[in-house]
């Protein structure tokens, strides 16, 4: 049996019943809202041999980096090995399979010529843009999304979901005028589109714009939190914000509140709540127990090596926990990655290995080796994923150590450099303070 969509494709093997299940997923994981695997355990009870929704369990699994999700992908590609599907199906399932072997690059092509020939599949212009975002790939983040556009229109459904993706796709390629305008539009159509928020928070963030970020973020905070998975990483976008201005107190209720409170252990929400408990860390502030709640969480996936971006994020946690035992087992599995024969092997040695160690080292107090490890990997971290934003702890890390290692002439050119990249910024105000009383 085959039926078509609302976009116009066929989908082999589904019902009208489990076709109203699917188009229900794609819309909630459009707007990173509900439970999409529900939506799609549905769709698959509904029609077993529904290619399309075996494959969207597939990718809602992998999609987050969870390693637990990998089992679940095999799983679900296998359902479907046998049946028969449409060459735009069969390019999911090459892409799907790519990914499980760790092939990022391979999966991230393949979902390309999906929509060089089906421009409006949404699923496959969706997952290839969190694929080229956990490669770090600022040019297929925008150009994925460019080439597909003129196949879109205020007609098509979730129309807004691919000006979102736009926007963000602009915004890592620093056109940030383009960027606001097209996520800006975005969520005037659809005031729960997480993504596109996310985009506009990532410009005012890049420039600067601390209150103008504020304001954005707290107007619509109805729209892009209730019910919405992708909150957590919204709400740690606000807390940039009040930490560049000083407001060290409303980040930390931020954090303890909507970011961690709920002690998540979802592998996306963990890498946020460590990324900002380093930023506090490094400005000197007492995080108390804060750090043990989030290590508590890494340490069952201490091992799991799949992801470079995601050890140094555990790193963080395990430093300022003090798990030195967690600590090991990442390094170890490092190790084995960097052997290994996926895409993560080179995003761990180039750049995920060398942070870790900064990372430990910086917990050493030994500044002078943060130094050394990180001035090399700065230009490339783009190389192990995440966004500008999100790399931007690196570049912290650094100019903190430089004025502990009291390297003054080091760290009165990053001070200067930051203050001439953020010039409204008052912690690059306080980096040049610093540095001036330091060669002082």
């Amino acid at each position: 049996m085959t039926t078509t969509d609302i976009r116009g494709h066929q989908l082999t093997g589904a019902t009208p019943a489990a076709l109203r299940h699917y188009e229900t997923a794609l819309r909630q994981f459009a707007l990173y809202v509900g439970d999409p695997v529900a939506s799609v355990d549905q769709a698959i009870a509904a029609s077993p041999d529904f290619v399309m929704a075996h494959a969207f369990r597939a990718w809602l699994h992998l999609l987050g980096t969870e390693p637990a999700g990998l089992p679940v992908a095999r799983e679900a590609l296998a359902a479907v090995k046998a049946l028969p599907a449409t060459t735009q199906e069969q390019g999911h399932l090459t892409a799907i399979g790519h990914l499980i072997a760790g092939r990022w690059q391979a999966a991230s092509q393949t979902l390309e010529d999906v929509t060089v020939a089906s421009p409006r599949d949404l699923l496959a212009l969706q997952a290839g843009h969190v694929i080229d975002f956990f490669r770090g790939d600022a040019r297929m983040l925008r150009d994925r999304i460019a080439r597909a556009l003129p196949a879109w229109s205020k007609d098509v459904p979730d129309h807004h979901a691919v000006l979102g993706m736009q926007a963000f796709g602009l915004e890592e390629s620093g056109d940030y005028a383009a960027a606001e305008k097209s996520g800006r539009k975005a969520v005037e159509l659809e005031r729960r589109d997480s993504w596109a928020q996310h985009a506009v928070a990532h410009v005012m963030e890049m420039q600067g714009r601390q209150k103008d970020g504020i304001r954005w973020m707290e107007n619509n905070t109805e729209g892009w939190s209730k019910d919405n998975f992708f909150a957590v990483h919204n709400w740690w976008h606000l807390a940039l914000y009040y930490l560049d201005l000083g407001e060290t107190e409303r980040v930390l209720d931020l954090f303890d509140g909507p970011i961690y409170g709920a002690r998540s252990k979802v592998v996306l929400d963990m890498i946020d709540a460590s990324a900002m408990l380093w930023r506090l860390h490094l400005r000197g502030i007492d995080v108390g127990a804060r750090w043990d709640w989030v290590a508590d969480a890494w340490e069952p996936i201490a091992d799991a090596g799949n992801y470079a971006f995601n050890d140094v994020h555990a790193m963080m946690a395990f430093v300022g926990a003090g798990r030195s035992e967690a600590i090991r087992k990442v390094f170890a599995a490092q190790a084995e990655a960097m052997n290994g024969a996926g895409d993560n092997a080179s995003f761990t040695r180039e750049v995920g290995h060398p942070v870790a160690k900064a990372i430990k080292a910086f917990g050493d107090a030994d500044y002078d080796e943060v130094v050394r490890l990180l001035r090399p990997v700065r230009n490339i971290a783009h190389r192990f994923g995440g966004s500008h934003a999100q790399r931007d702890v690196l570049d912290l890390t650094l100019i903190e150590a430089a004025m502990r290692a009291n390297r003054q002439a080091l760290a009165a050119a990053l001070a200067a450099e930051r203050a001439a990249m953020r010039p409204t910024s008052p912690l690059a105000r306080l980096f040049v303070q610093r540095a001036t009383r330091l060669a002082a």
